[in-house]
């Protein structure tokens, strides 16, 4: 009996490895993630340049475009970033420590319990959709009163919940 407890022991805590998983996948979607956010910017630089040269149509207005897609990219990098705080997080949760880091590298990323990466993920994920936010406002016309009091009333409530977010 004790050997068959031993062994299943042994299968249960080598389970964990199936973390792994996540973490290569997460940091992978991250690593995408910056990539395509980073031809959006170039995109962007390529596409000012373009505008100011009058290779491209005068009747665009370059200045929401270029706000558009950098304000996209942004998005795409806090996502990123909250794959690889994400990946981090899980690794050293499940797997082991980092040794490599040092006691001068970043406590971003240092994740001691799974409130502590619940919590750095919520505020990432928060300021993502703020950002999302925004660049959907950028695309939204406001034609009455009424559309003005909506957005003004979310940004009151997003300061309001930003407020909330960061007190302690």
């Amino acid at each position: 009996m004790d050997f068959l407890q031993k062994m299943f022991e042994k299968i249960l805590w080598n389970s964990r490895l199936f973390v792994l998983l996540a973490v290569i996948l997460s940091m992978i979607g991250a690593i995408l993630l910056f990539v395509v956010a980073s031809i959006d910017i170039f995109k962007a630089i390529g596409n000012t340049y373009g505008y100011y040269r009058g290779f491209l149509k005068k009747e665009s207005d370059i200045h929401n475009v270029l706000l558009h897609t950098i304000v996209t990219a942004i998005d795409l990098y806090l996502i990123a970033v909250v794959l690889l705080i994400f990946s981090f997080g899980l690794y050293e949760l499940f797997i082991r420590k980092i040794t490599i880091k040092d006691d001068t590298s970043s406590k971003v990323l240092e994740i001691h319990t799974l409130d502590q990466l619940k919590d750095k993920l919520a505020k990432v994920i928060v300021m993502a959709l703020i950002v999302a936010f925004f660049s959907k406002v950028l695309s939204m016309g406001i034609n009455n009163a009424q559309d003005m009091i909506f957005f003004a009333g979310s940004i009151l409530a997003i300061c309001v919940g930003l407020y909330f977010l960061h007190k302690h």
